[in-house]
């Protein structure tokens, strides 16, 4: 037998006992007789609803996630490492047996009863990922059930940490963990058991999904670990591990679409002629206009931690290429400029650059040239070399013309040449760097 004492200060006397050998006893099948027969088993609130101390409390547990309202923060720091902080609304179920509140449905006119959960033993369970405040409405209720079950539902603003993972971003896919634990019971006085099985709470959260924003649920697993604590003995945790895939269509149209039409403008910039100053004109236009725009475009960018996420290799190499081909477009145009400088090409040039590079990169305008050669002896010429002392000087300075004009197309080729060919090597750099890019992107995809 135990002694209480209630607020009014009155004596209660109480058989614990009685509270799981017998039913409670209703005067009146109704809802005040109800109540009634409770109000002795309110004042046992302060402790664990058990007759006998050494009797287990067996909580299940079980959520449903309803909504997945994104990632609040980029970085924070926790015990271990700088992380994420994820944002979702959580629905958390707890069922326990409570030994004081059994009846008759038929005597008490009811197997189902709502009660204020202050007037109940509620379990200390915590989320330990939580960063910051459960600000969800709370819910003054739970349900009592006529075999003693207590059915106890709230909602949850579970802002929590989460190890982001952003070498795949946008087309990652991130694993949030939820970690559910008694905070003072250890296992001899409380146990935590899985209420549904992970394949049922993932299908239910899915057919009462009400927001996503910028992120998808995959699926829902859960296990349940026994670890040792701190002081003496072990307590009970259960893990639930929230898989979400990020809706990577706004960045794909927002950072990859862009990013590909401006490497392909600056691709085909190149049919511009390269001695002509419009041409890096508009290559420096370009470089400027995709500067601006990975400026504007940087708070769609995670923030970047021990892992260098592919679309920032992705959008470094468009600015690289973007640049790379202003430096060959102005090496060129230099090129081409000073070619009346130069004397003739050495004989290997001609042969490398005006046969073999030509042909392979389908230049037409080398085989004439190559099949000029260094003056041919016109009949003009032969004539005016007949003609005697009078006009050799002139005839001199005609060749000396003529052959400087030939050894200025034969560079200007050279330079033409050039240009095509590193054209090419930069289609294909592009294109293999591009596939390269989305084959990793699929295969790391479709791994995780």
């Amino acid at each position: 037998m135990s002694m209480y004492i209630n607020h009014k200060g009155t004596f209660l006397l109480s058989f614990v006992a009685q509270y799981s050998s017998t039913l409670l006893n209703c005067s009146n099948p109704d809802s005040p007789s109800m109540l009634e027969a409770l109000k002795p088993v309110f004042n046992l609130n302060a402790i664990r609803p058990v007759v006998n101390i050494t009797t287990v409390t067996n909580i299940g547990i079980s959520i449903t996630v309803f909504g997945i309202l994104g990632v609040v923060n980029n970085t924070f720091i926790n015990l271990k490492s700088i992380q994420t902080v994820s944002d979702s609304w959580v629905s958390l179920l707890q069922k326990w047996q409570n030994e004081f509140t059994k009846w008759d449905p038929e005597e008490c006119g009811t197997s189902r009863m709502s009660v204020p959960r202050t007037n109940l033993w509620l379990p200390d369970i915590i989320i330990n990922e939580f960063m910051d405040e459960n600000t969800a409405p709370k819910v003054p209720y739970a349900y009592l059930l006529s075999d003693g079950t207590v059915s106890d539902s709230q909602p949850i603003k579970a802002i929590t940490s989460c190890k982001l993972d952003i070498y795949l971003f946008p087309f990652d896919i991130q694993n949030c963990t939820l970690s559910f634990n008694s905070y003072t019971l250890k296992s001899n006085a409380l146990q935590l058991y899985l209420k549904e099985t992970p394949e049922r709470m993932t299908e239910y959260s899915k057919s009462r999904m009400a927001t996503m924003g910028e992120w998808e649920l995959i699926g829902i697993a859960a296990k349940k670990y026994t670890l040792p604590s701190t002081a003496s003995g072990s307590y009970d945790e259960i893990r639930f591990y929230i898989s979400l895939r990020r809706q990577a269509m706004l960045y794909v149209a927002n950072l990859l679409l862009p990013s590909s039409f401006l490497i392909t403008v600056d691709l085909f910039s190149f049919i511009l002629p390269p001695n002509d100053a419009d041409r890096s004109s508009f290559k420096m236009t370009l470089i400027l206009g995709y500067t601006v725009f990975l400026l504007m475009m940087n708070d769609l960018l995670p923030a970047t931690g021990n892992a260098i996420p592919l679309i920032n290799v992705f959008l470094s190499m468009c600015l690289a290429m973007m640049v790379a081909s202003l430096l060959e477009t102005i090496v060129i145009t230099n090129f081409l400029c000073g070619s009346s400088n130069y004397s003739r090409a050495p004989r290997w040039i001609r042969v490398l650059f005006l046969k073999i590079l030509g042909r392979l990169v389908l230049t037409e305008e080398s085989k004439t040239l190559e099949q000029k050669g260094p003056l041919g002896e016109d009949k003009t010429l032969q004539e005016l070399r007949s003609l005697g002392r009078v006009l050799q000087a002139v005839r001199l300075q005609v060749e000396q013309h003529l052959s400087k004009s030939l050894s200025t197309e034969e560079w200007v080729q050279i330079g033409l040449i050039i240009d095509r060919l590193l054209f090419i090597l930069y289609i294909i750099f592009i294109t293999v760097s591009f596939i390269t890019i989305i084959i990793i992107w699929v295969v790391s995809y479709n791994a995780a």
